[in-house]
């Protein structure tokens, strides 16, 4: 559709792979390239949001960061999906908690994606759309999670565009319809992959509790969450 590089990512085409993990936070690919990747290369770095390309266990892996809400992977992915001949992209990201049961450092999938942002009226459905994970990758990431000992909480989380919700109780109403936690890309990265024909899943590491309160320092976010890094790696 278009010659690469593009104005948000200087890589070349054949620089990705077929899979590229995306973390919000570009330094956390970068520690995912250099932690987990052999030979890992930065295939882009425009406004420091790094990508990169490596093997993992012999397989060709990419990761590159996404920023955060829904315009940014947006942006990315879409990008992703339509220049650079991606197939599949996971996001691993982090997500606060909304339900009792559900705990910091839990992993959680999310099979579909609620949202209060207006992402979707690009498409002009005549209905409301349901964003949802690749079954396959997310039937993948559940096995292995399995392998590796780690329990994981699958279903519905919300993607917002409001950090700080000035609504009181709208989390309250999330809650009440069973939505695990909340975060801020998942919607429109399972929109985009629909729209494009291609796989997506969303994997989250909850770091912190809307209702208790606990939560984890930057530090602990950017490099505690190897368990769904481990997963996600697996899949690729």
């Amino acid at each position: 559709m278009s010659k690469t590089p593009t104005a948000h990512n200087n890589a070349n085409k054949g620089d990705f792979a077929k899979t590229v993990l995306m973390p919000g936070d570009p330094l956390r690919a970068k520690y995912i390239a250099e932690t987990y990747l052999e030979n890992p290369r930065q295939v882009t770095a425009v406004r420091n949001m790094f990508g990169y390309t490596g093997t993992y266990h012999g397989k060709e892996i990419s990761v590159m960061g996404a920023g955060m809400g829904m315009p940014s992977i947006g942006i990315y992915s879409y990008e992703l999906f339509h220049f650079y001949d991606v197939d599949n992209i996971i996001r691993i990201g982090s997500a606060g908690a909304l339900q009792d049961h559900v705990k910091v450092m839990d992993v959680v999938i999310g099979m579909g994606a609620c949202t209060d942002s207006n992402y979707a009226y690009q498409f002009g459905m005549p209905g409301t759309f349901a964003p949802i994970a690749d079954y396959e990758l997310m039937s993948r990431a559940i096995a292995a999670a399995k392998e590796q000992g780690t329990n994981v909480v699958v279903g519905n989380v919300l993607s917002s565009d409001v950090f700080y919700n000035v609504k009181e109780g709208a989390n309250d109403l999330w809650k009440s319809m069973g939505v695990l936690a909340v975060e801020m890309e998942a919607a429109a990265l399972y929109m985009n992959a629909a729209k494009a024909g291609k796989k997506a899943l969303c994997m989250l590491t909850i770091s912190d509790h809307i209702y208790t309160g606990e939560a984890l320092s930057a530090e602990e976010r950017q490099v505690g969450f190897g368990k769904m890094m481990e997963i996600a790696l697996e899949i690729a």
